[in-house]
């Protein structure tokens, strides 16, 4: 028995916090439900992008014309597309389209992937057909023997030369462990590693509470992130999913939050738009960074507010919380339904309640895994023990622990758990404390060599010294940083994550100036 090293409270309350509700889903594949939505009401508003908009019904025909090309390119269930497009609405009609028939979507920004990575990418994914619109086909490195499939521009489509006239849906069978759609996050080799995600994985999180944001027709959700960020598809398959309108930002992120109900993004991307200034918004998310506090109050004081976490192999989020401004702390929740968190030690063990551990992920999140990488897939997939039945678990390497509440508390990563003159330190806990001083909105602290530590804050009048004071009265000597940084704003990467190696090059330059 896994859990017999615990006593018997912690046992039980190993299933109470860890295991989420099991609940129905109700349709395994994602496409299906948004198909429903068309035939419900087919001149509702699927999407608006820069003046260009598409009706449920329009969104739905289109998808089946393009399914069907892709059907007589010999495109078949269990292959991958890949779509190399900008935030736009063919965006959409390329993600539906692949999913109708039966394959699953590879989603780029060919705005802002260099050739390398879309290479790279056609590479790894094995994609047969790419998907793009006209005016950037030019920039698709494709291999010989592969094909290329542009959509029009700009909307409403008029059927083209490059555009199939709309007829009956492709009839194609579709198995929820089929993948819905393959990422490439970040690898240690240098190249991005391809997660496969199945419709399973996604319908769970998408049409289940509380992922489903209550998010409902007449609802605006707003398109903010990169498409080939997972939270991307929070937005666009979770707006189209529930029959709401997705509001496709152009450069101004700011004022397509504005005109949404429910906003989903990262600490990052949300700390540049100013609540005030959204009386519609109701419902907000964040994930994939740790959320500072002071952002979580502001938006928990108008909104319904949820900190969440989840890595992308575990579906985009597996923990979630409602976070009050009266809240004790501010933590990811507990697991999603038909989702499970274990807190183990190095030897897979569970830990007793409160004691920090490596949270691992099991349940319906579990993605099927890397593409061709039998040695990462050992590493970070295991057979899950205390589901059994031929589950698996996932390594997230995120650190946590429960509250005596159940509540799991986020305490950075086991690779942002670093040693200092020896000591360990848990950056995001220096972090936290910088985020307390007054005036403070945002804190990254950082590594820079094996002595010492840098911080950066926003905005740039949070007094340094005051700041550097702070952690001198709350932490360890060995935990102060040697320096902190006030900066404007904080530099983000194409995903809308705070970038730490600019930081870094940052925090070198400065250095040099000063010499």
């Amino acid at each position: 028995m896994p859990l017999r090293h615990l006593a018997p409270r912690d046992q039980h309350l190993f299933h109470r916090y860890g295991f989420g509700p099991a609940v129905p889903v109700p349709d395994p594949l994602i496409h299906h439900a948004v198909e429903r939505q068309a035939a419900a009401a087919p001149h509702a508003v699927a999407a608006e992008h820069l003046g260009a908009r598409i009706t449920y019904g329009e969104l739905d025909r289109y998808a089946d014309a393009l399914a069907a090309r892709l059907i007589r390119r010999g495109v078949r269930p269990g292959d991958h597309v890949g779509l190399f497009v900008r935030r736009s609405v063919p965006m959409l009609v390329g993600i539906l389209g692949i999913l109708k028939a039966g394959a699953a979507y590879v989603p780029q920004d060919i705005g802002l992937a260099p050739a390398s990575q879309l290479a790279h990418v056609i590479r790894a994914a094995r994609t047969r057909v790419v998907i793009t619109v006209a005016e950037h086909a030019h920039r698709v490195p494709l291999p010989p023997g592969h094909h290329l499939i542009a959509l029009d521009e700009p909307l409403p489509y008029v059927p083209g030369p490059r555009t199939a006239a709309p007829g009956p849906a492709p009839d194609v069978r579709v198995h929820p462990d089929d993948g819905c759609y393959v990422l490439f996050t970040s690898g240690t080799t240098g190249r991005p590693n391809g997660v496969k995600v199945t419709h399973r994985n996604v319908a769970n999180i998408l049409l289940t509470a509380p992922g489903d944001l209550g998010i409902r027709p007449g609802d605006r959700v707003a398109q903010l992130l990169n498409i080939a960020f997972d939270m991307a598809a929070w937005e666009i398959l979770g707006c189209l999913a529930h029959g709401a309108t997705l509001v496709i930002r152009g450069k101004d992120i700011a004022a397509a939050a504005r005109r949404a109900d429910v906003v989903i993004a990262t600490p990052t991307v949300l700390s540049g738009v100013d609540p005030a200034t959204c009386p519609r918004v109701r419902t907000v998310a964040v994930a994939g960074e740790p959320c500072p506090r002071p952002l979580a109050d502001r938006w928990a004081r108008q909104a319904t507010f949820y900190n969440c976490c989840g890595p992308t192999e575990t579906t985009i989020v597996n923990t979630m919380r409602r976070h009050e401004v009266s809240s004790r702390t501010l933590t990811i929740g507990r697991p999603t339904p038909n989702n499970t968190v274990y807190v183990l030690d190095p030897d897979l063990r569970p830990l007793p309640i409160g004691e920090v551990g490596e949270m691992w992920a099991g349940g319906a999140c579990v993605s099927a895994g890397y593409l061709d990488n039998d040695r990462l897939n050992a590493e970070r997939y295991a057979p899950d023990p205390f589901l059994g039945a031929g589950h698996r678990m996932f390594r997230t390497r995120d650190l946590g622990r429960w509250t005596p509440d159940g509540e799991l508390e986020h305490l950075g990563r086991t690779d942002d758990q670093v040693k200092v003159r020896g000591f360990r330190v848990e950056l995001d806990s220096v972090s936290s404390v910088l985020e307390s001083v007054e005036g403070c909105r945002r804190a990254v602290t950082l590594k820079r060599d094996a002595r010492t530590l840098v911080s950066f804050v926003t905005p740039a009048d949070v007094d340094p010294d005051t700041a550097r004071r702070a952690v001198a009265d709350a932490l360890p000597y060995y935990c102060v940083p040697e320096s902190v940084m006030a900066l404007t704003y904080l530099p983000e990467t194409d995903r809308g994550k705070i970038d730490k190696a600019a930081l870094l090059r940052l925090a070198e330059e400065r250095t040099a100036v000063s010499r």
